[in-house]
């Protein structure tokens, strides 16, 4: 048939057929995004191929994708979790290398394929890369090409079925990590109080130091029956009704500080007015609130910062990010002036400035490129994955170059993110595919069956240490588990079962120090 030997037809048939079975759900459990791989396996027995570049494109922008995203988190997570995650990624990599080195010697196969089949079932190309380097054999590649298919498979297969094997809700355990980062960012709220202190009475808001001294803003003032907008300048009178936002505890304070609390409301004179804007100004991004001194300026007040879900109390040292919400209290005369300040275009959120993409992916795949060499004997780079996620959470971290903004919206993340991962599952499925028969009857099943041990039992016991050892969040250990295996595919599995970002930053924080490991093992090996 001509049309499966059209590679564009043949991609959209196979991602339209897979998301058929994906949505079809046995007892609770569906195979969502990853049946997509499962229909290319099949198209690839029977001969049907996608070209490898398409597989690279899919690869690069899904890597590139998760890398914006995660960066913001993949540092703080770092130095939150990197013991842990450290500890995951060597335990995988070293315990799967030494059940290779044993099972190599215990059914006298040569080392050569042994690397290979160990690269193969961690579905490590940078670490094929090296294996082929350090033995200066194809064999490496024949090994790889026999334990891929269940490297690929059984990462899947282990991530979908583990929570249920062990009764865990994936829902919860996503609304347990959202209440973790509502910790860091208590809830907010507004309250009046009138200033009864006889020690405030006659004094700035700047001598009193209100912020500093309670973590509280304050928003309006009621003088006299008149609505005020507070500057650093404004004095407190006896009586005054001061309106704040900030959390339980900063109220508090400012309740020891100020006086009472008191019910009685603070109109908004006709002069006077709250808005949210949204930040799509490029020229404010990075920059602090002190820095735009939007007070002075405009006599306009950033009383609370919405990001990512999560409401901020602003002071004068917090940086305002692309997509922010402000919530400001400001004269109308000044409105306008501060809506173009800080941009306030819902089209430019929603708009995809492809030229940041671009540019990302060309620099990761030239540090992917860059080798280190150690030794003769020892090479180290990075690859195309590592390359492209390294670039990308160091971009996504430094949020903006000159006019540059290494941001993308939600909506743009996320399509390119499925789109790449459509594409690169795909290929890697029908290329598989292609040589699942041929193994089992040029190898049998004897290095076939190794492989599946080399996959599945350093990550029940990487996965047993998480869980039960180290109290790990389900999600940030699947995470970190697809990303000690450096498994992409796992890593689409996991995102199937849930809206949270965690598993994302956790793969991204322990890829890197996993394909290190790996490549450093393949070569130990090598020297055998």
């Amino acid at each position: 048939m001509d049309l499966l030997s059209s590679s564009y037809f043949v991609l959209f048939l196979i991602v339209a057929i897979g998301f058929v079975i994906g949505n079809i759900k046995i007892k609770g459990i569906s195979l969502d995004v990853s049946a997509v791989i499962f229909v290319a396996l099949v198209f690839g027995h029977f001969g049907v191929s996608i070209p490898v570049d398409i597989q690279k494109i899919g690869l690069t922008l899904f890597i590139f994708t998760i890398g914006i995203q995660a960066g913001p988190g993949f540092f703080e997570s770092f130095q939150k979790n990197g013991r842990q995650l450290i500890i995951l990624a060597f335990v995988l990599i070293s315990s799967a290398s030494l059940i290779t080195i044993g099972l190599a010697f215990a059914f006298n196969v040569d080392l050569n394929i042994a690397v290979g089949l160990l690269t193969g079932s961690l579905t490590s190309t940078p670490g094929l890369a090296a294996a082929i380097e350090s033995t200066g054999s194809t064999l490496s590649s024949i090994g790889y090409g026999i334990a891929y298919p269940f490297g690929v498979i059984g990462v899947i297969l282990f991530v979908r079925l583990y929570p249920k094997l062990v009764g865990v809700d994936i829902n919860a355990e996503a609304k347990q990590l959202e209440d973790e980062d509502l910790k860091k960012h208590p809830e907010l709220f507004n309250r009046n109080f009138v200033v009864e202190n006889e020690k405030i009475v006659g004094k700035s808001i700047r001598e009193l130091k209100v912020r500093a001294m309670t973590q509280a803003n304050i928003t309006r003032i009621m003088h006299e029956g008149k609505t005020i907008v507070p500057s650093p300048n404004t004095i407190l009178h006896k009586n005054d009704i001061i309106k704040l936002i900030g959390t339980d505890q900063a109220l508090e304070k400012a309740k020891i500080l100020i006086g009472e609390e008191t019910q009685e409301k603070i109109p908004l004179s006709i002069d006077y007015v709250v808005e949210t804007i949204l930040v799509t100004n490029k020229e404010v991004v990075n920059k602090t609130i002190g820095q735009l001194n939007v007070l002075s300026n405009y006599n306009a007040r950033i009383t609370r910062i919405r990001r990512a879900g999560i409401d901020i109390a602003p002071s004068s040292k917090s940086v305002i990010k692309f997509g922010d919400k402000l919530i400001v209290a400001c004269g109308t005369g000044n409105i306008n002036n501060v809506r173009h300040l800080f941009g306030n275009d819902l089209k430019k959120l929603s708009d995809t400035d492809f030229f940041p993409i671009a540019t990302g992916i060309v620099l990761g795949v030239l540090v992917g490129k860059l080798k280190i060499s150690f030794s003769d004997n020892f090479t180290f780079s990075l690859g195309l994955t590592g390359g492209v996620l390294m670039v990308a959470l160091i971009l996504s971290r430094i949020g903006k170059t000159g006019p540059i903004l290494w941001t993308m919206s939600g909506t743009a993340n996320q399509l390119l993110r499925q789109l790449g991962l459509l594409m690169f599952l795909s290929v890697v499925g029908t290329s598989a595919g292609s040589k699942l028969v041929e193994t089992f009857q040029e190898s049998g099943m004897l290095l076939f069956g190794i492989g599946i041990v080399i996959t599945l039992i350093p990550m029940l016991i990487t996965t047993l240490i998480g869980h039960y050892w180290l109290k790990m969040n389900l999600l940030n250990l699947l995470g970190a588990l697809t990303g000690s295996m450096t498994s992409t595919p796992g890593l689409a599995a996991v995102d199937g079962m849930t809206d949270s970002n965690a598993q994302a930053i956790a793969y991204a924080t322990v890829y890197p120090i996993a394909m290190v490991f790996l490549i450093i093992c393949v070569q130990l090996i090598s020297m055998i």
